[in-house]
């Protein structure tokens, strides 16, 4: 009895524990079949990362950050080595039908007045005047440019040389006898301008071409206002051929040239100008005050002593030397 008793507390105690460990195994497969559940960003806490997860990304932004350092660095040997070579461009081209391909105007024209100074020999036989100027031509460029001018300069005589000629001519000085002098020329001018900056400008400038020297001596003279005259007045005129001198010979100049612009964009430009004109005038002989075994010459009409010719002035045909100084504007 007593072992029965045993043997059935015993049988009882391994079904419990199997029962237990049978109930413990089911749980455990039923756990392990359910999914896993969605974890959301917003349910992870920043503690929850790693330290390896850390420093990756410490690693990532370190990364990032010297490259953008890298190419962020400027200096010297970086550009060196990490950027390309520079482009080069050329000038920019304006070219057109009125410019030139440095933004210069091919053309340009110009008209002034000023004064002459009669300089060396010249000085000794005339005055100081009026000049008149006018030209236009071609700008190659901003520096070069070649102008096509006409020049009018008009010149007193002194007064020791008109009553010389007054000597001559009507054995006495006075009684209103009076002359005058002019040089026109066409000529071809390069000019070089300077380069500057703002409105100031400068150039210099040489010329050479033909030039026509005239020199005239005048009486007072009635002169008829019409016709029939009947109306009168008295003018100096010319007192016949002998009193009319002319030469054409080939003449040079050279010298310097100031501009002011306007405006910044302006193209009209004032300008003031000096230059240096030699005329190379063939010198010809004749009759002067001082050749007093010729004088005297007697009266325009009747010439007298023993001179010949037609030459009382041979002055006119001196090599000639100038300067004028004109103001005009550049357009």
């Amino acid at each position: 009895m007593h072992i029965n008793g045993t043997l059935t507390g015993l049988a009882r105690r391994i079904a419990a524990l199997s029962f237990l460990v049978a109930g413990t195994a089911t749980l455990m497969h039923a756990q392990q079949s359910q999914p896993a559940p969605l974890l959301l960003a917003s349910d992870a806490a920043p503690a929850a990362l790693d330290s390896n997860s850390y420093s990756s990304s410490v690693s990532s932004s370190s990364d990032a950050d010297s490259t953008s350092a890298s190419r962020l660095d400027l200096s010297s040997a970086a550009l060196a080595g990490s950027q390309p070579p520079p482009r080069r461009y050329g000038h920019p081209n304006y070219s057109g039908g009125n410019t030139n391909p440095d933004g210069s105007e091919k053309w340009t024209f110009l008209v002034g007045a000023g004064l002459d100074l009669p300089i060396g020999n010249t000085y000794k036989y005339e005055t100081t005047s009026y000049a008149f100027q006018g030209g236009g031509g071609r700008n190659f460029n901003k520096t070069l440019g070649l102008l096509a001018q006409f020049d009018f300069d008009e010149f007193g005589l002194q007064a020791s040389t008109i009553n010389n000629e007054s000597t001559l001519y009507l054995g006495a000085t006075g009684q209103g006898f009076d002359a005058n002098n002019h040089v026109w020329s066409f000529s071809l001018n390069p000019t070089f301008t300077f380069p500057t900056n703002g409105s100031l400008g400068a150039y210099a400038v040489l010329g050479a071409g033909f030039y026509h020297k005239v020199t005239n001596f005048t009486l007072p003279q009635t002169v008829c206002a019409d016709e029939f005259c009947d109306f009168e007045f008295t003018a100096n005129e010319t007192c016949g051929a002998i009193c009319h001198y002319t030469i054409n010979a080939p003449g040079f100049s050279g010298g310097f040239g100031l501009t002011y612009k306007f405006s910044r964009f302006a193209s009209e430009r004032f300008y003031v100008e000096a230059r240096y004109v030699f005329i190379d005038n063939s010198q010809r002989t004749g009759l002067t005050v001082a050749d007093s075994t010729m004088a005297p010459y007697g009266t325009p009409s009747a010439p007298g002593g023993t001179y010949t010719g037609t030459n009382a002035y041979p002055a006119n045909s001196n090599r000639t030397t100038y300067i004028p100084i004109t103001f005009g504007l550049r357009f």
